[in-house]
């Protein structure tokens, strides 16, 4: 069934003068469907005075068929979140540098017409819940699409710390940090880090350790039916940080915990060029 009511979500910083939005919304609208523009977040003062009115992003989800994000992996990241809790899918249009997660680029909007023949298809990603822990307080509990960040605060110190799979220990080390990512995340930090790229259909956790101090410890692919947990070292010292997402970070103190799980929620990405991952991976690294 083909969208009737469409958001389109610029990146105000990507898409300063909303040309690609604007682009966008004429050819849907010529095309019978209903758009509205929502920023998936504020700009002080900016919209209005390029002539196209703003909505509110929550108000208009309720009623929409599917969201539209205009701008990198960070902007559809950010997006994706209220698309996910309505249920409904994101086409990411990508106005940035990789765009890993974006289906289209910028000059191919023409691919929009697709929309109203009902030749797409939708593709479910897992994602991550994780509850961070301070002294048995519930310190931070968010879904995750990406990843979650365990990372080092002052440069000069290491964060230690042990992991483990369903109560198995799987490794303790010294390091930088660690990041615990799904199969979409993999093509993220965890690729800079080191770690592997993995499908984005795969059902998997993928566990890199950021510049681990040992011989020993490498990256780890399990099952997504896994639970991980983090044991940060009761060391005295606040010297950790950790982020979902690449949203806000939160302080973590010695002794704090971090489980992550797969969440009972999924992205729905919608696909409309019937590219591989392979094929995507080749293009943004020629």
């Amino acid at each position: 069934m083909k969208p009737k009511r469409v958001i389109l979500c610029p990146n105000p910083y990507r898409d300063s003068e909303l040309k690609v939005c604007r682009q966008s919304r004429d050819m849907l609208e010529s095309l019978g469907m209903q758009t509205s523009v929502c920023l998936p977040f504020q700009r002080e003062g900016y919209g209005e005075e390029l002539g196209l009115s703003m909505r509110p992003l929550q108000q208009e989800i309720r009623q929409a068929d599917l969201l539209i994000a205009f701008g990198g992996d960070g902007t559809i990241l950010h997006a994706s979140k209220a698309a996910t809790k309505a249920g409904i899918p994101v086409l990411g249009v990508n106005i940035g540098t990789m765009g890993f997660m974006a289906e289209l680029e910028s000059s191919e909007l023409k691919e929009l017409r697709r929309l109203a023949d009902d030749d797409f298809s939708v593709e479910p990603r897992m994602m991550l819940h994780v509850r961070a822990e301070h002294e048995g307080r519930v310190i931070l509990e968010e879904d995750a699409l990406n990843d979650a960040v365990i990372t080092k605060g002052a440069v000069a110190r290491v964060v230690q710390m042990s992991v483990q799979g369903d109560g198995v220990d799987m490794m303790s080390f010294s390091g930088d940090g660690l990041i615990v990512c799904t199969p979409t995340g993999s093509t993220a930090y965890s690729m800079s880090a080191g770690g592997p790229l993995v499908e984005p259909a795969a059902q998997n956790i993928v566990l890199t350790p950021i510049c681990a101090h040992d011989m020993q410890t490498r990256a780890i692919v399990t099952s997504a039916d896994r639970e991980i947990t983090v044991q940060l070292a009761r060391t005295g010292r606040k010297n950790a940080f950790l982020s979902v997402d690449g949203g806000k970070a939160v302080r973590l103190s010695s002794g704090d915990r971090i489980t992550i799980r797969r969440s009972e929620h999924v992205t729905r990405l919608l696909r409309l060029t019937g590219r591989s991952f392979f094929e995507i991976i080749q293009n943004k690294f020629r």
